[in-house]
């Protein structure tokens, strides 16, 4: 069946060659326009389509997150918003009473985040399944409670905190600032500030395609293969000398990782963060986007990603349109139909595509390739 994907002629050369992603020319070539496309989005699109595209990005960086974790391992999660809260609280803090750079609180909230992550996974040993989710549904509990009972002066309770805008310093050049830089007096060089979606776009798409280089290459190197033995049997996998303990706990670090990352950035997205920015149902959101897109494969974090996320947008046009369908009595309907939308597609997805887009997306390229005759 692999062997359709491929067109006639395609030789594998050198093992450089094998392993290639971006086999043909032509490859590139689409790969390099895409990136051109999506760098020049800020440019000719409306400030209301950036802000979904930035939604959009953030998700997907989350659930390649989850991906690792539930897609590779087999370990079910439902703590990942509790995780990105952490990576929001951390950046905030860093950025905002710490006085670092924001492209140095990024990896550190990531990183706040993955300890946090740590300690959640420390039940996978013992349990799994059911009893997995369970443990992992505790950090949805727990770390909210935390953010908003402790600390007050510096968490801000209920209410949150603000989140500084992300800035940028560039040194002066020939005495003059350029690309919409300002002069700052005290430092004695400009500062760029990503104070608007548009702004904001360059941030995210950059950590997304470093996020997905690097999810690409942990499912090709031994330690996603490693995973994904654990996933399919993890008695066999032990047999053969792949330590459960520490890979399980390897696959939870990296997973909250991408949640932290995925919280900074929506946090500074946001400009403000609380207990309740990201919640449980957000965590049953990103599962739903994992199971839309495909399971254990790099484009399914994608594809569920995207098309979750438009969906809950033309939930919010339809919503207006529906309240003028429906009598008065009947208002409290529209509430439900955001909830009512994404549980009717994630059952239709269960019933007749369960293996996701992304193996849809497979089955179309091979019968593509076949298209009329086998070649």
């Amino acid at each position: 069946f692999m062997a359709v994907l491929r067109p006639a002629g395609d030789f594998d050369t050198s093992y450089t060659h094998d392993m290639a992603v971006l086999r043909q020319r032509w490859h590139w070539v689409v790969m390099f326009l895409l990136l051109g496309v999506m760098f020049a989005l800020p440019y000719f699109a409306p400030e209301p389509m950036v802000s979904l595209f930035n939604r959009i990005g953030i998700a997907i960086i989350a659930v390649q997150g989850l991906n690792i974790l539930t897609g590779y391992t087999g370990q079910i999660s439902l703590g990942q918003a509790a995780f990105m809260t952490v990576g929001g609280y951390v950046s905030a803090l860093l950025v905002g009473v710490a006085g670092w750079s924001f492209f140095l609180a990024l990896p550190a909230a990531g990183l706040g985040a993955g300890l946090v992550g740590l300690l959640f996974g420390l039940p996978s040993l013992r349990v799994k399944g059911f009893y997995l989710v369970m443990a992992t549904l505790s950090a949805q509990f727990i770390i909210p409670w935390l953010a908003r009972n402790t600390f007050p002066g510096l968490l801000g309770g209920a209410q949150g905190i603000n989140v500084p805008v992300p800035t940028l310093s560039l040194p002066v050049i020939a005495g003059t600032c350029f690309l919409g830089t300002q002069y700052n007096a005290e430092l004695g060089n400009c500062v760029y500030r990503f104070a608007t979606p548009k702004e904001f776009w360059h941030i995210t798409l950059v950590v997304l395609i470093v996020s997905t280089v690097v999810a690409l290459n942990i499912s090709r190197s031994r330690f996603g293969r490693a995973l994904i033995s654990v996933r399919d049997n993890d008695l066999a996998a032990e047999l053969l000398g792949v330590n459960l303990f520490a890979y399980k706990l390897r696959a939870f670090f990296i997973a909250a990782v991408y949640a932290g990352v995925a919280g900074s950035l929506l946090a500074h997205n946001l400009r403000h963060i609380n207990s309740q920015t990201v919640g449980l149902v957000d965590s049953i959101l990103f599962m739903g986007m994992l199971v839309v897109g495909g399971l254990g494969s790099n484009l399914g974090p994608i594809l569920g990603a995207t098309l979750v996320t438009l969906l809950e947008e033309l939930a919010t046009v339809l919503t207006p349109v529906v309240m003028a369908l429906l009598p008065t009595s009947a208002a409290g309907i529209t509430a439900a139909l955001r909830p009512l939308i994404f549980g009717l597609a994630l059952m239709l997805f269960l019933i007749f595509e369960p293996r996701g887009l992304a193996y849809r997306w497979t089955l179309i390229k091979a019968s593509w390739r076949l298209r009329p005759y086998a070649r």
